[in-house]
C-alpha cells in the first residue's frame, strides 16, 4: 500500500521521506481520541485520516518554479515532524511504554470491523473447508479463515492507482510533471496542485496502513519504522525512476512482494536483526543500479 503512494509521488519527481513518521502519527491519532477522549472508534479513524491528509498537504510545499535562482531550496520545504509529535503526546498521556489498546474497540464497531479488522470472506472459506477444500480445525474454523483486509485494500489501491496512471488525464499530468516540470507548466499542467495532491495521497496510504495495523494489533506506538525506505526500494525495484517521469504502480507492487518475501526469509533463517539494516542498504544499492539501467534503456529507446 505504501509503495503505491510512493511510486506515484516518485513518478512526479518527489519523495516523501516522513512516510514512517506519518504512520506513527496516524496511529496515535486513532488511539488517543478513542481511548482517552472516549470517541467512537469510527470517528477517531475519520479524524486520523483528516489530520494525516492535511499534514500531508502541508508537509512539503512545492516551490514556485518562477522563484529566483539565487534562492537555494529543494523541491519542497519540510514543515512538520510527525513521529516526535506522536511520541510527545503519548508521553504526556503517561503511556510511553504501553500503547493504547484499541483492538477491542475496533471489533465492537461494526463499520470499523467490516472495513479494517480481521479477514474477509470468512463464511466462504468456512464453507470450502466443510466441502473438503482446505483443512478444518477441531474448533470448526478453517485453517485459512479468509483474506486479510490489508490485502483487499492493497488490491483496491493498486487497481485504482494503475488505472489513474495509465488511463486518465491526471496520470498523464503525473508523468509530465516528473519528466519536465517546466515544460508541463508551460502546456497548462497544474504542477503544484498535482504534487500537493500526491503528497496527500501518500499521507492517505500511510494513515490507511496505520489504521489497519492499529485495528488488528491494538498498538499505536513506533509503527512505521523504516517504512519510507522500504516503500522507495519497492518502487525502484518495480522500475520507477528516482529522477521521475517513468514508473509503474503494478511494478512497484511486485517490488514490494519481492522485498517482503526476502525479508520474511531472513526472519526464518534466525539471522540477527542487525543484518536487516545491511540487507536494506544492499537492496537500496541494487535498486539504484537497476534504476540506472532502466533509465539508460528508456533513453536509448527515445
Amino acid at each position: 500500500m505504501l509503495a503505491v503512494g510512493a511510486c506515484l509521488l516518485m513518478i512526479a519527481g518527489e519523495f516523501d521521506l516522513p512516510i514512517g513518521s506519518m504512520i506513527g502519527f496516524a496511529g496515535m491519532m486513532v488511539a488517543l481520541p478513542a481511548v482517552y477522549l472516549h470517541w467512537p472508534i469510527s470517528i477517531a479513524i475519520l479524524f486520523a485520516f483528516v489530520c494525516s491528509m492535511l499534514l500531508g498537504g502541508t508537509e512539503r510545499l512545492p516551490r514556485d518554479e518562477d522563484a529566483p535562482a539565487v534562492v537555494d531550496c529543494d523541491a519542497g520545504v519540510p514543515v512538520h515532524s510527525a513521529r516526535p509529535h506522536a511520541r510527545a503526546v503519548d508521553h504526556v498521556r503517561g503511556s510511553h511504554h504501553q500503547s493504547p489498546g484499541v483492538g477491542n474497540l475496533a471489533q465492537a464497531d461494526p463499520i470499523v470491523n467490516t472495513l479494517f479488522h480481521g479477514v474477509a470472506l470468512n463464511g466462504f472459506f468456512t464453507w470450502l473447508a466443510h466441502m473438503g477444500i482446505g483443512k478444518l480445525l477441531d474448533s470448526g474454523q478453517p485453517l485459512v479463515p479468509g483474506i486479510p483486509k490489508v490485502i483487499i485494500w492493497w488490491l483496491a489501491l493498486t487497481t485504482v492507482g494503475a488505472f489513474v496512471l495509465t488511463k486518465t488525464r491526471y496520470g498523464n499530468w503525473i508523468l509530465a510533471v516528473g519528466g519536465n516540470a517546466n515544460a508541463a507548466k508551460n502546456v497548462g499542467v497544474p504542477v503544484k496542485r498535482v504534487k500537493i495532491s500526491l503528497f496527500v495521497l501518500t499521507a492517505f496510504c500511510s494513515c490507511l496502513f496505520a489504521v489497519l495495523q492499529v485495528c488488528d494489533i491494538g498498538s499505536a506506538t513506533d509503527r512505521g519504522l523504516q517504512k519510507e525506505f522500504e516503500a522507495i526500494i519497492a518502487a525502484v525495484i518495480g522500475g520507477t525512476l528516482l529522477t521521475g517521469g517513468y514508473g509503474s504502480v503494478v511494478g512497484a507492487c511486485f517490488g514490494a512482494l519481492i522485498f517482503g518475501v526476502v525479508q520474511i526469509g531472513i526472519t526464518y533463517t534466525n539471522v540477527s536483526s542487525d543484518w536487516f539494516r545491511v540487507f536494506l542498504g544492499m537492496m537500496l544499492l541494487i535498486a539504484v543500479l537497476f534504476n540506472h539501467y532502466v533509465r539508460r534503456r528508456v533513453s536509448q529507446a527515445q
